[in-house]
């Protein structure tokens, strides 16, 4: 190539990128936007230093504004609830329930928050970026990297010329692969500097699904031990 069109080639080469991913982000926010209520099968792989460790499936709730829940079904049964102001895990069999501030937990499962807001990327991400190392498992997806908001003290500037998968700016990395063609919400990977990893696969997405308003309440049963505090992220379920 000439290599005084070098430049220009770059220059069109990351427009075209950086359009395609406003183009994803634009889809996955005007997909949940519309709808009050959202429901979905997951299924949850965590890992430590490369190793599967845990994988547990079951279905997901999120209502604006500010609620989620997630019932886990396999292997065992755990509800984590946050009915808008406390976030709740209840284990059945432990007979305990964790509760803390929703505003102070620090669970993995928060940026998906997003979904029970104004479904703006920007309320949780700084900025969004292409995954570079990190790649959709579907090759009709895309995948996007999500600096969150506070992760780090580097400069925008700076930041965007490097890998976002080996520079997660001394916090979570955090990656969405989105279906471009539907909007959906494929798949969630969060990954920690310490050698940890989250990753959410969501399928059978439904919108408005008629679900009560009880769902997002939490009541403990007589006899389980209510316990105040966040729990370890090797708890989590």
């Amino acid at each position: 190539m000439n290599p005084y069109l070098l430049p220009l080639f770059s220059f069109l080469l990351a427009h075209a990128v950086g359009t395609d991913t406003k183009a994803s982000v634009a889809r996955l926010e005007a997909r949940y936007r519309a709808a009050r209520t959202m429901q979905a099968s997951f299924l949850e792989r965590y890992m430590e230093n490369g190793r599967l460790v845990r994988v547990e499936a079951g279905t997901a709730y999120f209502r604006r504004p500010g609620k989620m829940r997630w019932d886990y079904q396999a292997p065992e049964k755990n509800v984590f609830l946050v009915d808008g102001k406390t976030a709740w895990f209840y284990v059945p069999a432990d007979h305990t329930v964790t509760r803390v501030p929703a505003k102070e937990s620090t669970d993995w499962r928060t940026p998906l928050a997003l979904l029970t807001d104004d479904m703006k990327l920007s309320r949780v991400c700084e900025q969004v970026l292409p995954a570079i190392d990190e790649k959709p498992e579907d090759p009709e997806h895309a995948m996007i990297y999500c600096q969150l908001r506070g992760a780090g003290s580097k400069s925008t500037k700076e930041s965007s010329r490097e890998s976002p998968s080996q520079n997660p700016r001394n916090g979570e990395a955090v990656f969405l692969e989105i279906d471009i063609k539907s909007g959906d919400l494929a798949r969630v990977l969060i990954r920690d500097p310490g050698e940890t990893a989250i990753e959410f696969h969501f399928t059978n997405w439904r919108m408005d699904p008629p679900v009560p308003d009880s769902l997002f309440r939490f009541e403990a049963p007589k006899g389980v031990a209510i316990v105040n505090g966040e729990l370890h992220l090797g708890t989590l379920p």
